[in-house]
């Protein structure tokens, strides 16, 4: 029998009980051994709930039992799940979690932890929540070199996009709708400004390339300054706008960006709408494959939780074929400056008419007293400086994928 501690029972923690406690013959096939829940570790009671009697407010409880061997961290934030993730490790139990916050900054460190301990740190659910990716790219891309990674990677953000093209909404309209319906916090700033979508692209790349951006030092740009006019011209143009985590690596340089693109309507991305997420892989010999489903929500994300409690019942030591993960040092890093695509600049339609020669755009879209085209591909660096030459600065500027 293995006996599982899960730390945290909000959203996730409680679907990882949920599962574990109402699907035990489902769980003990796939595992080959019974999980058990032994501890749910929160600061607040659960009297109604019917594991409410396995509740404890003291992660000593578990550290001190020898009984648990799976910690299965759902807290949030950095503090003190780390602590508590690292604590575990130590102490010869491995560690599941659906943290991304702490996997992308202290992934590196914590993966080092679990093999001097010989156990094991997964983190399935950190990313996508219950859609496979994680796997995919560390065992049956094993043998691609990735080109790149472009990924819808937060649900919140995609259902504003959403509501904002198919239903005409402004930004301020759709985020209140997101927030209505629960897809939104209070406070969406980790969603809109591209935050959470920056630490998911991070470990993405991680897993791809072995080296670890921090999420604080890519470039990130949210969604807050997305009109709906730029809505109605990217879609005249033949684009969906979303929110998309990219990465890349060529010649040793490691990429991660987030920021708004145009998706033309054949890729795959285009069509990936409201909540769910999509990621896109490109690998030299698979090509390009598609990863979709359900991004968030408390039994998906648990679902993925659970996965990876079963991986550890089965093959409970350190496992030699998780990719070794460093630190990237500062010249592994490709500058922004460097990096080329083509972009939509939206003028005011008083705009000087040399400018699209400026940027040999050929296609030009007149709207609601702007005008918009598609610049050639420039390096950011490029685009910047013929931006500061002009008289006319750019209403809006969108980057194409």
């Amino acid at each position: 029998m293995i006996n599982v501690a899960i730390m945290g029972h909000g959203v996730v923690g409680s679907g990882v009980a949920e599962i574990l406690n109402n699907f035990p013959d489902r769980v003990a096939e796939k595992a080959q051994e019974k999980i058990n829940v032994k501890y749910i570790l929160d600061l607040r009671d659960f009297p109604d709930s019917p594991l409410g009697h396995l509740v404890t407010h003291n992660f000593d409880d578990i550290l001190n039992d020898p009984e648990v061997t799976v910690v299965a961290e759902m807290m949030g934030g950095s503090h003190p799940a780390y602590d508590f993730s690292l604590a575990a490790l130590k102490a010869g139990k491995s560690v599941v979690t659906s943290n991304k916050e702490v996997v992308s900054n202290f992934g590196v460190e914590l993966l080092a932890v679990a093999r001097e301990n010989n156990v094991r740190y997964l983190f399935e659910a950190s990313v996508g929540g219950g859609i496979p990716i994680i796997r995919p790219l560390v065992n049956d891309l094993a043998a691609n070199h990735v080109s790149s990674i472009s990924g819808i990677l937060n649900g919140t953000t995609n259902y504003i996009l959403t509501q904002m093209r198919e239903c005409g909404r402004d930004f301020g309209e759709a985020l209140k709708d997101a927030q209505t319906k629960g897809y939104a916090e209070a406070n969406p700033a980790a969603d809109v400004d591209g935050i959470d979508a920056a630490r998911k692209i991070v470990i993405l790349a991680s897993l791809a390339y072995g080296k670890l951006i921090s999420p604080d030092s890519i470039y990130v740009e949210g969604i807050s300054k997305i009109t709906l006019s730029d809505i109605e011209i990217a879609s005249e143009f033949g684009y969906a706008i979303k929110l998309i985590g990219h990465c890349t690596n060529e010649n040793g340089k490691l990429l991660a960006m987030v920021s708004p693109r145009l998706i033309p309507a054949g890729d795959p991305l285009h069509t990936v709408d409201d909540v769910f997420n999509g990621i896109l892989v490109d690998a030299n010999m698979l090509g390009k494959s598609m990863f979709y489903g359900k991004g968030a929500g408390k039994l998906p994300t648990a679902s993925a939780v659970v996965a990876d409690i079963i991986d550890i019942a089965k093959s409970p030591k350190n496992d030699p074929c998780f990719p070794a993960i460093e630190n990237a040092s500062a010249d592994e890093i490709a500058d922004i400056m460097d990096y080329r695509c083509k972009n939509m600049l939206v003028f005011d339609a008083k705009a000087d008419d040399s400018i699209m020669s400026e940027f040999n755009a050929s296609q030009a879209v007149a709207r609601n007293g702007k005008v918009a085209f598609i610049t050639e591909e420039l390096s950011e660096k490029e685009l910047l400086d013929k931006l500061s030459s002009l008289k006319d600065a750019p209403i809006s500027r969108i980057r194409l994928l």
